[in-house]
């Protein structure tokens, strides 16, 4: 299982870092990366100067940024469908990407989006993963009832929190945008998707969140298990539901904040990867989450492939290949599970 889901990885970097507006010999950039090991120093990487800043300094970063969002998107994609119980959940059924959307579009409209933010970073990152997390609060506390969260509460706050962001972010943009800066087509893009022009500075910031929420997630693989037996079973079995609930709660928002924040809204990565993965690795969730993660990294990586070369030089947001894929996917399981027949 593993060697099916490591070549075809492995094969999607190399065309990330072959493929683009300006293509490059995938043995010229193997030799390039091979160069910068130790010891190898002095092998001749056949790229010119020039060529080999598109590698390192353009598409390296690029490509490491896609592995991480997919990854993320995907691991919070299986933590949402064994927390919700239902398998057409997403990372942003809570409302968490359209908080992400409200605070970016503040920072772009208050024209806080060319100052520096945290870190090296420009404040709409910031503001959209402040934003996502804050959504994420709200939906929880409001969901409480007698000192229990009961997942169709938060479900429907969810949904309903979702809206009023959207609302919310589209009022902003109407009422404060100043058409010399085209605020409207700066949030829009970002609100598409895309993992372009982002460099090691984004990659470094969210690399600790996405890691440590990743790794935590799958230590709690076993309790995923037991939750998805069902509330009653899984209390039985002596976890603490309500408490496992909270945790996985967190750490699926801190994995979608951490992506949407650095990459824009970027849709049904988080749907269909853990559906494919679950044919593939079995619902054994020790097993199921790191082979999403891979699995989703693999995906984002080539669809952002198809985004920069389909219509080269002109780049499509990578969040539009994902919907084209993802869309017809999610039809095929509407139409395929007859309970949700009306």
């Amino acid at each position: 299982m593993w060697v099916a889901l490591v070549a075809p990885l492995i094969g999607s970097v190399m065309m990330s870092l072959s493929f683009g507006a300006a293509s490059l010999a995938p043995s010229d950039v193997g030799l390039a990366l091979l160069s910068r090991l130790p010891g190898l120093a002095s092998l001749d990487p056949g790229l010119s100067g020039g060529e080999q800043t598109i590698v390192f300094d353009l598409r390296l970063p690029r490509l490491a940024l896609a592995l991480l969002v997919g990854a993320s998107l995907s691991v919070a994609g299986v933590v949402m469908q064994a927390f919700f119980q239902n398998p057409m959940a997403a990372p942003s059924i809570i409302g968490i990407s359209a908080g992400a959307s409200l605070g970016a579009t503040v920072a772009v409209v208050s024209g806080a989006g060319a100052g520096i933010g945290f870190a090296g970073l420009g404040a709409v990152p910031v503001a959209a993963f402040a934003g996502a997390l804050l959504v994420t609060a709200l939906v929880y506390v409001l969901s409480r009832r007698g000192g229990r969260t009961p997942v169709g509460v938060l479900l429907l706050t969810g949904i309903a929190m979702g809206s009023l962001m959207s609302a919310l972010a589209a009022l902003v943009l109407v009422m404060g945008q100043d058409p010399s800066r085209r605020d409207l087509d700066q949030v829009v893009y970002w609100m598409l998707g895309s993992v372009a022009g982002r460099t090691w500075t984004h990659v470094l910031v969210v690399l600790p969140y996405i890691g440590i929420a990743g790794v935590l997630t799958w230590i709690f693989g076993r309790d995923l298990n037991v939750l998805t037996l069902g509330d009653d079973t899984a209390w039985y079995l002596g976890l603490n539901v309500e408490q496992v609930r909270l945790i996985l709660l967190a750490l699926s928002s801190l994995l979608t904040a951490g992506a949407v924040a650095v990459s824009g809204v970027i849709g049904f990565v988080g749907l269909v990867v853990p559906h494919l993965m679950r044919i593939i690795a079995g619902p054994d969730h020790r097993a199921l989450l790191p082979a999403s993660a891979l699995a989703g990294g693999t995906l984002l990586v080539l669809a952002d492939v198809v985004a920069r070369t389909i219509a080269a030089p002109t780049e499509i947001p990578v969040g539009i290949i994902t919907s084209l894929i993802g869309a017809p996917f999610f039809l095929y399981l509407l139409h395929r599970r007859r309970e949700y027949a009306m």
